[in-house]
């Protein structure tokens, strides 16, 4: 059959991770045991009260229904109420808050909310690959927003070329390179977006997971963040709650009036029973978030210490639950291949995440402790193997 796809379509990227888990998944089938430390979703279960929530919303008939098309307010005061307890943010949940059926759904169709076909849009390279797909959908023009392991993999604004850019994408904790920014930075980067017109997403999806004390600051802390920009959080990563799809966004009164315009149009919000969870996950004690922060800061020693051990110095990332290493040798399409194949151990190649990320892998910490040390044992005993030979 002739394809049938529209010529926008065929624009979109390919979506490397879908080959990914296929060789992965033919590999197991065919009898190996792959230790898979490549993807980026949460292996723990949703808080019981959480869960709990929902089940009881469930039962309320009132939830079967459609719900409002821009959410429940309740959940919009939530959302206030937990900005302001966190990070001493005021917002107007009635017209500074969008829920969305998903951080991924409102950072793709985003640009299509706020820029005309041929604008540009700055993304981070290395960065969440679906933001570009966000910029073809919308006919934008993708400029590179480079991120280097010698600035700490932040924007250097003082060389940005921003000819032609209405709009930044920024992402800290940062995935895949687990860097983090300071308040300064943000500072700075209002400061930017005022002298070149831009306006700024800040992609907040590891913001509750910092490490050595760090405490990821929101982007909306910074004075006069919300004259040029919104943040996005989902309750994917803080909650365990991936498979939910709900998240919100947060800040500029007209991005966020751009955003629920284009949602009254494409769909009528989040279930309301799940919308009702995401509530009690906003009210759940912090402790909660502070005790997972803390288990993926243990994984995240195990994993890095282990690899130190075995002779790969990798750095130690400061937010997120990722661990960004530069390849020993090679590049990291071969050096990933060499470790699936000859070691069983799954990582995420470095290109997926833009071309500036040829010589890294990315390290999920979302296996448990005994899957870590196994994975970090069997690379070890592939490096002494490369030893051997080279010897």
């Amino acid at each position: 059959m002739a394809d049938r796809r529209s010529n926008l379509l065929k624009t979109l990227p390919p979506q490397h991770f879908v080959g990914l888990a296929a060789e992965v998944a033919a590999l197991e089938q065919a009898g190996a045991e792959i230790i898979r430390l490549g993807q980026g979703t949460p292996d723990l279960p949703t808080p019981a009260p959480i869960c709990e929530a929902l089940e009881a919303a469930l039962l309320d008939p009132t939830t079967h229904q459609y719900g409002p098309f821009r959410g429940q307010d309740r959940l919009k005061r939530a959302v206030a109420t937990f900005y302001l307890n966190e990070y001493g943010v005021e917002v107007d949940a009635a017209s500074e808050v969008a829920i969305l059926i998903g951080s991924k759904s409102g950072l793709i169709t985003l640009p299509q909310c706020v820029l005309e076909p041929g604008d540009g849009i700055l993304l981070p390279n290395p960065g969440y690959p679906d933001y570009i797909s966000g910029a073809r959908l919308a006919g934008a023009h993708v400029h590179d927003l480079v991120l280097t392991e010698a600035n700490d993999f932040l924007p250097d604004y003082h060389t940005l070329d921003t000819h032609g850019a209405r709009l930044m994408y920024l992402n800290y904790p940062s995935n895949p390179t687990g860097a983090v920014a300071s308040p300064a930075f943000f500072e700075e980067t209002v400061r930017f977006a005022k002298e070149r017109d831009l306006m700024v997403v800040h992609d907040f999806a590891y913001g509750s997971i910092g490490f050595d004390g760090h405490v990821p600051p929101s982007f909306l802390q910074a004075g006069g963040a919300k004259d040029v920009g919104i943040e996005v959080y989902t309750m994917s990563k803080a909650f365990n709650m991936s498979g939910w799809r709900v998240a919100f966004a947060v800040g500029n009164k007209d991005i966020i009036e751009a955003i629920n315009t284009y949602q009254d149009h494409v769909h009528v919000s989040v279930f309301s029973a799940i919308q009702e969870a995401a509530v009690a996950a906003l009210e759940s004690p912090k402790s909660l978030r502070d005790d997972l922060a803390r288990l993926y800061e243990a994984r995240r020693d195990r994993l890095v210490n282990g690899l130190r051990q075995a002779g790969w110095d990798v750095p130690a990332p400061k937010g997120s639950f990722f661990v960004w290493a530069k390849v020993p040798e090679g590049d990291a399409k071969s050096f990933s291949q060499k470790l699936l194949h000859e070691a069983g151990v799954a990582v995420t190649p470095g290109y997926f995440f833009g071309t500036e990320g040829d010589r890294y892998v990315r390290f999920g910490l979302v296996s448990p402790e005994p899957k870590i040390d196994e994975a970090v044992a069997r690379i070890e005993q592939l490096f002494a193997a490369y030893e051997e030979v080279r010897t």
